[in-house]
């Protein structure tokens, strides 16, 4: 924690000044120093945030005003004339700088503690069980302040240097301990690695179903944390069972391979995210239970230094149970946009999905009426336009002929609607082939009428296919659709006067 703090904030005149604030622990006094706004400059802020407050020595400018208050819980920190947005802050550091005065007293009072028992060990000749037990007593109550998180980590270090030290000095007993706990821990470990090993080696050979060899590991990675092992121990056992575990994962369900699509990135964030919420919601609940526990532990304190940092301990975790539930909220709001896009995505494929259901009905149904108007074509009118076809594709057509320029602006139409048609639709290829086979035909007079009848039913086709996408699909692309149905009928009307030319160019002839 922290004990010196900046923010900005504004005096009785409401002008912009910046407050510099710092505890004096062994005092139990809160320095606050009032800059204003002609020294509270941006660069000045920047040093003051990124030096002063984090233990760096600032020269800090003439013109400051320094006030010294007492430390208390309850009265405010800030001189009554002061203003800040920060109040969150603020209070925060009371909290905070109240658990740190009277963490610091309890570190004194250890302190003193142990000077009396360094002095008990100095004055022995020989190994004293009874000062064993007094040096036991007193690492077991700073081992006690230490889980409730009532000393800070450097005092802790410090009371337990001073311990280690003595524990030290009475080298048998340690030593001898050591070597016993050394000696568990590797034959636990001993007993362990043989478990696994025998598990690799089923699954190796296959003799052993896969579920029952995740079901041995399980319980061996029970037994591991229920022994007590030392680290290399530990460490070298974790390695070898999480190795195991993922060659038996492996062989049972597969490589599993992550979902790179959108909805799938979408749906592991929630995934990651709703584990964050539980931990979260489970935090919370745990630092509940532990304001439970120090307001039911405050009565029976075994003094009055540790029922008021109880006190201190109560509103800091108060602090933090407030501060934890805004986080909670802020992801809560996050999960319900997820949700929202999951539903949005899975909306718009399904949308996609009838998008493409219906292009591939609507080329079936085009297929299906150019095989039944292929059909409709007479035998003798099919030959003929197999040979029109055949006397284009080798150029053999007479030179000059107002026929063939009819014709040619008739296919050149019955392509632009083909193109127009290929837009929304993958029958270009064969539509096209029919404008060609068609615009060839009219060299011959005696299939101008099928070809026109083609060319009609063709677009009223299309035409039909437009209107059923754009049914299912509905939205922009309908507008789309029938702005291109419109260019297909003009297309249609174009084609039927080209033919017309062409009957009127052949009956000149």
């Amino acid at each position: 924690m922290k004990t010196k703090l900046v923010l900005m904030g504004a005096d009785a005149e409401d002008k912009k000044i910046l407050i510099a604030m710092e505890l004096v622990v062994a005092e139990n006094q809160v320095k606050t120093w009032i800059f204003p706004e002609s020294i509270a400059t941006p660069e000045f802020e920047d040093i003051m945030m990124k030096e002063w407050r984090v233990g760096k020595e600032v020269a800090f400018p003439e013109g400051f005003t320094l006030t010294e208050k007492e430390l208390s819980v309850t009265d405010n920190l800030l001189p009554e004339d002061i203003k800040t947005d920060r109040t969150d802050l603020v209070m925060r550091a009371q909290t905070e700088w109240a658990f740190i005065v009277l963490s610091s007293k309890m570190s004194t009072m250890f302190q003193n503690e142990l000077a009396d028992l360094k002095e008990k060990v100095k004055s022995l000749d020989q190994y004293d069980s009874a000062v064993w037990n007094d040096l036991k007593g007193f690492w077991g109550k700073v081992q006690n302040q230490m889980k409730e998180r009532n000393l800070f980590r450097e005092h802790a270090d410090q009371l337990k240097e001073g311990t280690n030290e003595l524990f030290s000095e009475m080298k048998e007993m340690s030593t001898k301990m050591e070597s016993e706990f050394k000696s568990v821990s590797k034959e636990a470990s001993t007993g362990l690695m043989a478990a696994i090993q025998l598990v690799e080696e089923k699954l190796g050979s296959g003799n052993g179903r896969l579920a029952v060899l995740f079901e041995d590991l399980k319980n061996i990675q029970k037994d591991f944390k229920d022994t007590k092992l030392s680290r290399e121990d530990r460490s070298a056992i974790w390695e070898r069972l999480d190795k195991t575990f993922k060659a038996v994962k492996e062989k049972r369900f597969g490589k599993q391979e992550g979902d790179d699509s959108a909805l799938g990135r979408t749906n592991n964030r929630l995934t990651g995210l709703l584990k964050a919420i539980d931990r979260m919601e489970k935090s919370i609940h745990r630092d509940k239970d532990d304001l439970d526990f120090q307001n039911k532990r405050i009565g029976r304190s075994d003094n009055q230094l540790e029922a008021q940092i109880r006190v201190a301990k109560i509103r800091m975790i108060e602090e933090r149970i407030r501060s934890k539930e805004e986080k909670l909220k802020d992801m809560k709001s996050t999960q319900a946009q997820l949700e929202k896009k999951v539903t949005n995505i899975k909306v718009r494929t399904e949308k996609e999905e009838a998008m493409a259901k219906a292009k591939k009905e609507a080329e079936e149904k085009i297929a299906s009426k150019i095989d039944e108007s292929q059909e409709k074509i007479a035998p003798e009118d099919a030959e003929k336009l197999a040979k029109a076809a055949e006397k284009i594709k080798e150029g053999k057509a007479k030179k000059g002929s107002k026929k063939k320029a009819a014709a040619a602006g008739a296919a050149s139409v019955l392509a632009t609607a083909a193109a127009a048609a290929a837009t929304v639709e993958k029958g270009a290829p064969v539509a096209k082939e029919a404008a060609t086979e068609s615009a060839a035909a009219l060299e011959e007079d005696s299939t101008i009428e099928a070809v026109s009848t083609i060319v009609s039913e063709g677009i009223e086709d299309a035409v039909d296919t437009l209107k059923a996408i754009a049914a299912v699909v509905g939205g922009k692309i309908e507008q789309a659709v029938t702005t291109l149905q419109e260019d297909i009928k003009e297309a249609a009307k174009e084609v039927e006067e080209k033919v017309e030319e062409a009957k009127a160019v052949s009956e000149e002839e």
